[in-house]
């Protein structure tokens, strides 16, 4: 019943009711709140007790964070300069700070039961599904969008890029404004997968080539909140010690999508026509957005909080009761905010080298599997005669080797052998997260050698292509999770902008090279063409063994990397 209380429906409930079907304890028993104030005595002992790690784990995975840093930064050095001045925040009202009734809060996501957090978890996961298909899906359809609108190949490939791109921007506004203590994740997530179905009759019933454009780039743009805080929501409700297994999980959803779009999509656009890809991207973000609206409760605790410290003010009649997140929202400086947001993740992406690296090789990698993707027609759909549909089934050795194989290899490395070395407060060397990506560096231009020379040739049975594109699987997905695990251990004060960084490049590579793909395909023949990706992938083969012996070196050179571990 909590659940569906802290829903979308849940709060359509209360508010319809005025508040009297759905009610929190306090409500029930209006003494009850006094349960959850800080006595000011508790405010000053955390503020002297706080941590460096307390501050890295918060800002592990928000942007409002790092705005806070900077505003107390300035807000400290400014008290220093005026001693005989009154205190920087006499508003401040530390003596009503609204917080949790203690470690067992039954609120707190992190002291949901198992069940809970792996329902709620699965809901994440689908969202992020229900988006991320929505790119490849489109790609059976292109011959069609030709068909009817008249253009060309390329042109009709917009669809595709347009979509990528739009996800990739997307999160430098949706990640602010998810962590906003009144906003918070669920109705960011609601809201705008709302949006996100609803555009799609635009797709679907577009008059002119244009207007198609658009909202494919609008969908993608609208869709991203997921994209960019799912891993951000994992890390709401699990603990240190699960948080890396679930964002594995989540992570596999983001790659599995994408794999299944020309699968679904190809038989849809045989059988129907390029506008049935469409309906089904309806239809299974349209069934998320059920299951959303009814059982998708808040993870962020600040908006939990900020709704308790409501619920406070309205029983008691005082204004002054706060919790922690909005007198820190009140004291931050705009200008910090929109800093960190816009122009934080483009300063680290850039002129950070090991951001920049890791960076331009995850956004190689993604750009060559949409490129890659389009190789797939041409080799079992030209060469063998199969048709739309059959040559999606293709993709299947992708989904296999990722789900079956990988994740479950990559969990059990991480179980036997990484957990020796976390410290009791799950404190890892960013460096012992990278050994999987030393096999996975070989694994990308051994399978694309595998693939274009063997797939060229209709003498060549099917199956063995399919088995090579099951190992450049097993590279992507090793390299993907391992760089994003450094990046979130190495910088964790400033991972929400790395993260967001990392999401821009990544897209707009996966959003430009499939706009050249088929001709590449077609003019060098496939063989050679997965020689040229091949060779790109062995130019960052030494990469991952030179950031093992001398990643320590370059973090303690770094002025934003973390140097106590």
């Amino acid at each position: 019943m909590e659940t569906i209380r802290d829903s979308a429906f849940g709060k359509l409930v209360r508010i319809f009711s005025r508040k009297r079907w759905l009610r929190y304890p306090e409500e029930n028993d209006t003494g009850m709140w006094t349960e959850y104030l800080k006595t000011e005595k508790q405010v000053k002992d955390e503020e002297a007790a706080a941590s460096e790690s307390d501050q890295e784990n918060l800002g592990l995975y928000t942007v409002l964070s790092q705005a806070s840093r900077a505003s107390r930064r300035l807000s400290t050095a400014s008290s220093a300069k005026h001693d005989g001045a009154e205190g920087a925040h006499p508003n401040s009202n530390a003596s009503l700070v609204i917080d949790w009734s203690g470690p067992d809060d039954p609120e707190n996501p992190q002291n949901w039961s198992t069940f809970k957090k792996l329902f709620v978890s699965s809901l994440i996961w689908l969202l992020t599904f229900a988006i991320y298909i929505g790119s490849a899906i489109y790609t059976p359809g292109i011959p069609g969008v030709c068909e009817q609108f008249g253009v060309s190949r390329v042109a009709a490939t917009l669809g595709l890029t347009l979509f990528v791109l739009g996800y990739g921007l997307g999160p430098m506004v949706w990640s602010p404004l998810s962590e906003l203590p009144p906003v918070g994740r669920s109705p960011t997530y609601v809201l705008t997968l709302f949006v996100f179905v609803f555009f799609q009759f635009a797709v679907i019933y577009a008059t002119n080539f244009g207007m198609l454009l658009a909202f494919r780039f609008l969908t993608g743009f609208i869709g991203s909140p997921a994209l960019a805080t799912g891993a951000a929501s994992m890390g709401d409700i699990w603990n240190p010690k699960m948080r890396d297994y679930m964002i594995i999980i989540w992570g596999a959803f983001a790659i599995s999508a994408p794999v299944l779009g020309p699968l679904v999509g190809g038989f849809a656009a045989q059988a129907e026509g390029w506008k049935w890809t469409i309906w089904q991207l309806l239809w299974v973000s349209g069934f998320a957005w059920v299951l959303l609206f009814f059982f998708l409760p808040e993870t962020f605790a600040p908006n939990i909080l900020y709704r308790r410290a409501r619920r406070v003010r309205q029983i008691t009649g005082n204004s002054n009761y706060r919790c922690e997140a909005e007198i820190e929202v009140a004291n931050m400086r705009k200008m910090d905010i929109i800093f960190e947001a816009l122009v934080r993740p483009f300063e680290l992406c850039f002129f950070e080298p090991i951001v920049l690296i890791m960076n331009l090789y995850i956004a190689l990698i993604y750009g060559i599997l949409y490129i890659w993707f389009e190789a797939f027609p041409i080799i079992f759909g030209e060469i063998h005669g199969f048709n739309t549909g059959q040559s999606g089934l293709a993709f299947l050795g992708i989904l296999i080797s990722t789900c079956a194989i990988t994740i479950p290899c990559y969990f059990w490395w991480k179980w036997k052998y990484q957990a020796k070395h976390f410290d009791e407060n799950w404190n890892i060397t960013p460096e012992r997260q990278l050994p999987p990506a030393c096999v996975g560096c070989f694994a990308l231009p051994i399978s694309l050698f595998w693939f274009g020379w063997t797939g060229q040739f209709a003498s060549v049975h099917w199956i063995v292509p399919i088995i090579a594109s099951m190992l450049f699987a097993l590279g992507g997905c090793l390299i993907f999770n391992c760089i994003f695990c450094y990046q979130a251990h190495a910088y964790p004060k400033y991972a929400a902008s790395v993260l967001a960084g990392n999401d821009f490049l990544r897209s707009s590579f996966g959003a430009g090279f499939p706009l050249f793909a088929t001709a590449m395909f077609h003019n060098l023949g496939v063989g050679w063409a997965c020689t040229l990706l091949g060779c790109l992938c062995v130019l960052f083969v030494p990469f991952p063994f030179v950031l093992l012996k001398f990643g320590r070196r370059l973090r303690m050179a770094s002025r934003y990397a973390r140097h106590d571990i």
